[in-house]
């Protein structure tokens, strides 16, 4: 299941916070911040989608994610690669490399984590 733009702009902050109240929040996007009622109905539907809980503290709720960053965003590259690049990778590789305006030393880089993966195999 993916998130909106604006829950995903949400959700990244809170993997920042790890756990936050409604205030945490809210304090943490840039101005202009959007109406409370707006991030309640964000984290209502994050939470239906099985990405964001809490725990009551009080009146309260504290909000934590569920699924990590990493996995995530894993899950939507791969699936970038399956529906763009015929699920292959070195077409995505290949993309990427020629259609970015990466400098030497970046493309440097990439090779040696390249090379890296391979001795790992």
């Amino acid at each position: 299941m993916q998130l909106s733009k604006s829950e995903e702009e949400l959700m990244n902050i809170l993997w920042k916070q790890q756990k936050a109240f409604m205030k945490d929040l809210l304090e943490a996007y840039p101005d202009p911040k959007p109406a409370t009622t707006t991030v309640a109905t964000l984290l209502k539907r994050m939470s239906d989608k099985g990405f964001v809980a809490y725990t009551r503290s009080g009146r309260s709720r504290e909000y934590y994610p569920l699924v990590k960053k990493k996995d995530y965003f894993s899950k939507h590259v791969n699936g970038l690669i399956k529906n763009f690049f015929n699920n292959s990778a070195s077409q995505f590789a290949s993309f990427f490399t020629e259609e970015t305006d990466l400098s030497k030393a970046e493309l440097e880089e990439l090779k040696s984590l390249i090379d890296n993966q391979i001795k790992k195999k």
